[in-house]
């Protein structure tokens, strides 16, 4: 008899619920090692590859691409008894058991949440070979359409290009599509002549999107947040000259050499200075215990732009931090937020959020809390701007600054209007004259 294993789908984070099948790397009939990459799924907070937690035949799939599966639902089965090189056991034969407690800890958060069919369709697909749950057909099974295995941005990069991934040919660690791969593709395309058609009347100007992923988990934390904290938002313009020539100076340090020392640096240490004379700012609201959370460390969210759309991944103990220490902790998070490989760890536990708008040219904005947190500072762009200057003698005379706006917005229940003006009034002060940090 034959012993076939499920492996459910675990919950990759903290209290994730739900995960998108992006790519299957295997089909049923295939062998498969412990620890062997079998899937790779996205979540409302990465895309992360799961292992498999057995060794065995591939007897079943029970998701296809483009499909949401809930946490805990079946996500494939194996089996380990199996022959290897067959296709695994007899029609009707083995029966499905959960794994055991050992093989389970593999991974985070495993075992079911709650109930229901928890697979939702997100696209049209060819229709799945039904398995039941108290047995597994594994006779002649129908291979599965494997997706191409390639990166979220590199699919995104095929689409704008118009390049079809199951024709390209794979030249990246394990089997996997490139970037380069991609655009030597479109390089080799013969571009064809298409016919002249009338124009489709009964199309409509419009496309849907389905919502999923990143965008929905940013929709929901959003909306979230809009309706269950009373927003402030307060701003400040300030004369950063000082601290664009501080930037200068430590650039050319050779400790700084091999780091690239933006101004957000130094606008991330002087929030994270002025944050310990308003500890207001960095604690929670506590609903069911009607308390609030006074935090005595700080996890600064940094809001990145990907092409997976908006993260917020954090860097953990960032007020214990020496200046070199947080340039590299900023490098190594715009670096992997970039490449959408952000695990679901750095995505949690933030405690304060500073965002940089001004890299898109922007001045300021009103930003939008992250759930369950008091501050958000937004950065707008460093400028060059005329300046009242007052020199020693009271004499005033305009001068051409470095200038650029910051805004606060803070949640009312945890700050009152003096707390939140002293953080960004502080913030401000310390751009303005870093010298204050010694103080």
């Amino acid at each position: 008899m034959t012993s076939p294993q499920q492996f459910l789908l675990p919950d990759v984070g903290e209290g994730l619920t739900e995960a998108e099948i992006l790519a299957w790397s295997v089909r049923p009939g295939d062998v498969v090692e412990v620890n062997q990459i079998i899937v790779e799924v996205e979540t409302a907070k990465a895309a992360v590859e799961l292992p498999s937690p057995y060794a065995g035949v591939v007897s079943a799939l029970h998701a296809e691409v483009g499909d949401l599966l809930a946490v805990g639902r079946p996500l494939i089965t194996i089996d380990t008894d199996a022959p290897r090189g067959t296709t695994g056991g007899e029609p009707g034969g083995g029966v499905v058991r959960q794994p055991d407690a050992e093989q389970a800890a593999l991974l985070v958060g495993y075992g079911p949440q709650g109930t229901g069919t928890g697979r939702r369709r997100r696209r049209p697909a060819h229709h799945a070979q039904s398995q039941r749950a108290d047995s597994v057909e594994v006779s002649a099974p129908e291979p599965a359409a494997v997706r191409p295995a390639a990166k979220p941005p590199v699919r995104k990069l095929a689409k704008d290009l118009g390049v079809d991934l199951t024709t390209v040919a794979p030249t990246g660690p394990g089997n996997t599509i490139t970037r380069e791969d991609v655009h030597e593709a479109a390089r080799g395309a013969t571009p064809q002549t298409a016919p002249a058609l009338a124009p489709d009347t009964s199309r409509t100007a419009e496309t849907r999107i389905p919502i999923r992923g990143v965008r929905r988990h940013t929709a929901a934390a959003t909306v979230a947040s809009a309706f269950t904290a009373p927003h402030v938002t307060e701003f400040i313009t300030v004369d950063v000259s000082a601290t664009m020539r501080l930037r200068e100076l430590v650039a050319g340090r050779r400790e700084f050499r091999d780091l690239r020392v933006t101004p957000l640096l130094f606008f991330a240490r002087a929030f994270l200075i002025a944050l310990a004379k308003t500890p207001e700012a960095n604690s929670s609201w506590d609903e069911a215990a009607q308390e609030i959370v006074l935090k005595h460390y700080v996890n600064l969210g940094v809001a990145a732009a990907t092409d997976r759309g908006l993260v917020v991944p954090n860097i953990k103990g960032a007020d214990r931090m020496s200046l070199h220490e947080l340039a590299q902790a900023l490098a190594d998070l715009t670096a992997t937020a970039r490449a959408g490989r952000t695990s679901p760890q750095d995505m949690t536990g933030g405690t304060v959020t500073l965002t940089n708008v001004g890299v898109f040219g922007v001045d300021t904005g009103t930003p939008i809390l992250n759930p369950g947190e008091a501050a958000i500072l937004a950065v707008g762009a460093v400028r060059r701007m005329p300046w009242v200057v007052q020199d020693d003698d009271g004499n005033e005379r305009i001068e051409p600054r470095w200038g650029t706006q910051l805004a606060l917005s803070f949640d009312h229940r945890l700050m009152d209007g003096r707390q939140g003006s002293e953080l960004l009034a502080n913030t401000a002060q310390i751009l303005q004259e870093p010298g204050l940090a010694m103080l």
